[in-house]
């Protein structure tokens, strides 16, 4: 059976050794995991593979932005890999993502597609910056709006934004990172939310990433979690 798990935690490793030594003691029935950029770059396809083997389901989290073949083909080379969730940007437009949701399509493996709508480490000086004038709620409406019309099964925003996305159709998938405990440290992130709350507000899946690997207890942490978003859903 697949896992079932409302949990994604990032895999925000630098080292092979850890990252093993890390996995080992993690359950698959308790999070799905994320491979990132520098996992991803650093030690390529083998990564997948390896935290496959271990029963994990896996986002792969690479964010393509590019023109539509380039992302076509990115696309299609992860799906091979098996992997159960991949992201676009959804400000690469229609076409780039029109040809994200033809590559998964013409796989057997149907990944989940979603498409990341503005980061959760923006604020709204970051979005006048680079010339955006919609408020954060305005562009995830937007980007939103967009990726559902292109067929794609959800987007990444902050749990703040689910209800937005929610709107535009009930199913369509909210993957939302951000995530921190009361009493963590907020780092990058600006648009933060603890696990019970991004749950309440619509999230469907939580990006959870130092909370989790940088704990004492990882397992025990998870089955916390896992313990209040069952309670949620009673």
């Amino acid at each position: 059976m697949k896992n079932q798990s409302y949990i994604i935690v990032a895999l925000d490793f630098s080292d092979l050794n850890e990252l093993e030594s890390f996995v080992s003691i993690l359950n698959p029935k308790l999070c799905k995991l994320k491979v990132g950029k520098e996992l991803f770059v650093k030690f390529g396809p083998k990564v997948v593979e390896f935290l496959k083997s271990k029963g994990f389901d896996i986002f792969l989290d690479l964010k393509f932005h590019d023109i539509p073949n380039t992302v076509f083909a990115a696309v299609k080379a992860s799906c091979e890999l098996g992997v159960w969730m991949l992201n676009v940007h959804a400000s690469g437009g229609e076409e780039m993502l029109t040809a994200a949701r033809e590559a998964v399509d013409k796989k057997k493996y149907k990944t989940n597609l979603i498409a990341v709508t503005v980061l959760t480490s923006f604020d709204r000086s970051n979005l006048s910056s680079i010339g955006v004038q919609n408020n954060i709620q305005e562009q995830v409406k937007l980007l939103g709006e967009l990726a559902f019309k292109c067929n794609l099964d959800g987007v990444v925003c902050s749990p703040n934004e689910c209800l937005t996305i929610k709107k535009i159709n009930p199913v369509f998938l909210t993957v939302t990172p951000g995530i921190r405990f009361n009493n963590d440290n907020n780092d990058d992130q600006k648009r933060v939310y603890n696990h019970i709350d991004a749950r309440n507000l619509g999230s469907d899946y939580l990006v959870i990433g130092r909370s989790v690997t940088r704990s004492k207890d990882p397992l025990d942490v998870l089955r916390i979690i896992n313990s209040d978003l069952e309670k949620l859903s009673s």
